[in-house]
């Protein structure tokens, strides 16, 4: 299968995932730097430089589009590659509002399962939440009542002089806090059906940024778990993520201090720690699994309707930022 990778920044990692796997071929590479596409192209085995978008489309060995481009461009691209018949594997947000992620179902449904719709929400990949994620099937946390999550982006100047700076309305809970969204319905196999938030932007006010650097969220579930998730980018914080599951049986952390779960309420029992790797080997662990998607023709009908309902949720979060009221989910 040809694949083409839109978008060199951490689509090169995109690229390296697709060269690695036997039987892909040609391997289109394009960015809006062509000097930056060239450069990728010699260091990625087999990788080549097309000329534009269209090309790429239009070419008929290409099976796969690999969108890593700027936000605001990804629904546009993920509309034509499904139009031209192209399996898509795309960088969050897949999209950005209610009536994008409509059309992108649309053209998704219209295929019947022939194509293949991916988003790259990397930390499903990392060995310790695929054991937490079955330690809650097995029911070994008793009932889950709270799920808290922060993604702690701490690159402050990526929004007040990177391309985030420029892009309308940007959100860093679709650019960032989409992650603990994910794992949150991923893990919890639930969805919310109501959300409050709160937001500002004191840490990037002198900038010339417009929108809130930092976004909480309070969100509530029919089962009555409350799940609360934050976006924070203005952070004096290396980049990492906090994730607490509090359950009727265990508590599961995740910090600077590790992993870990507390099995007692006796303060003089420690928490035992977790080995497991908190994080994948790299960003591009998603596409092999995508890949035999593909070629064992699976139904991933599930693991793509969890892709739309992360992207409702955040989009929920901002409009009840926006409008301060507690908002209803709406799931496309």
């Amino acid at each position: 299968m040809g694949v083409a990778v839109i978008g060199l920044g951490v689509g090169e990692q995109h690229a390296r995932a697709y060269a690695a796997h036997e039987g892909i071929g040609p391997l289109w590479v394009l960015d809006l730097d062509r000097n930056h596409a060239a450069v990728v192209a010699s260091r990625v085995r087999g990788a080549r430089v097309a000329e534009d978008f269209e090309q790429v489309l239009n070419e008929a060995s290409v099976s796969i589009v690999s969108i890593a481009s700027f936000d605001d461009a990804h629904y546009g691209q993920v509309v034509q590659a499904l139009e031209a018949g192209k399996h898509v594997f795309v960088e969050k947000p897949l999209c950005r509002n209610l009536a994008e992620l409509a059309e992108i179902k649309r053209l998704w449904e219209a295929s019947n399962g022939r194509l293949k719709l991916g988003s790259n929400l990397i930390l499903r990949a990392a060995p310790l939440y695929r054991w937490l994620r079955q330690a809650f099937v097995d029911g070994e946390f008793g009932e889950i009542y709270a799920f808290d999550g922060d993604y702690l982006y701490g690159r402050l100047h990526k929004i007040t002089e990177g391309w985030r700076r420029e892009v309308g309305d940007y959100s860093v809970m679709q650019g960032g806090g989409i992650h603990l969204i994910d794992l949150m319905l991923w893990l919890m196999r639930q969805r919310p059906v109501t959300v409050t938030a709160v937001g500002n932007r004191i840490s990037s006010r002198n900038s010339r940024f417009r929108y809130n650097d930092f976004c909480a969220a309070t969100l509530s579930f029919e089962s009555g778990m409350v799940g609360r998730i934050s976006a924070n980018y203005g952070c004096v914080h290396r980049h990492h993520h906090v994730m607490r599951v509090f359950g009727t049986r265990k508590t599961f952390l995740y910090d600077d201090a590790g992993p870990r779960l507390h099995e007692s309420r006796d303060p003089a029992v420690a928490p035992a720690p977790v080995l497991h790797a908190p994080l994948p080997s790299g960003k591009g662990d998603l596409i092999a699994g995508f890949i035999t998607s593909i070629l064992e023709n699976r139904d991933t009908t599930e693991d793509t309707q969890s892709i739309f309902d992360g992207i409702s949720v955040a989009i929920a979060c901002d409009r009840a930022a926006d409008s301060g009221r507690t908002e209803k989910v709406e799931y496309v």
